[in-house]
Formats: C-alpha cells, structure tokens, sequence
C-alpha cells in the first residue's frame, strides 16, 4: 500500500466517483508507513500478521506476495510471522496462512 496500490475490491470506484476520500486513504497510507522506528518491511511483516491473524485469506496473500516481491522478505520471515499469529490467534489462522505462504512459493 505505500506504493498507492489499494487492495480493497472497491479502491478502484473510490478513485474515480470518490477522489476525496481516496486521497484522505492514500495520506492515511502515508501517514502509517513512515519508517521511523521500524522501516517498511518491518512495517508489512506487521501487516501480514494481522491479516492472517483475521483469517482474511485475500489480504494474507496479497499481503504476503507485496512484501516479497517488493521488499524481498523471505518466506522464513514470514513463517517467523506466522509463529507469532499462530500463539495469539491459534491453529486456524496459522494453518490457513501456512497454505497460503506454502502457494505462493510453489508457483
């Protein structure tokens, strides 16, 4: 998302029928991803915890293919990740994000 690349199904009609509110999303973004503490990659191992955690099994791999294709996290980071989801949000969601990592290498 730092990139301006919006992953909601409905960015898209925001951005042409709702320039305002894109623009408030994408400041937003900005706003979030600073780098100051943690840098970005930091930042999207983050992001890819909390979306497995929810089980949303689209942004876990949307989020898991931006940070390895832009910010070249390996899957052992990411499986570092998981291990976290797996001891605050259990088995379900480590699993399902265990899958979506295990598609994403195969391919």
């Amino acid at each position: 998302m730092k990139y301006e690349v919006f992953y909601g199904k409905g960015m898209g009609k925001v951005k042409k029928e709702y320039l305002d509110i894109y623009e408030v999303v994408k400041n937003l973004n900005e706003v979030v991803y600073t780098g100051k503490a943690l840098d970005y990659k930091a930042q999207k191992l983050i992001a890819i915890g909390i979306t497995a955690s929810r089980c949303d099994e689209t942004a876990t791999e949307k989020q898991m293919r931006s940070a390895m294709k832009e910010l070249k996290a390996t899957p052992e980071e990411i499986v570092d990740v998981l291990r976290v989801v797996l001891l605050l949000s259990g088995m379900p969601a480590f699993t399902k994000g265990m899958r979506i990592l295990e598609e994403i290498t195969k391919k």
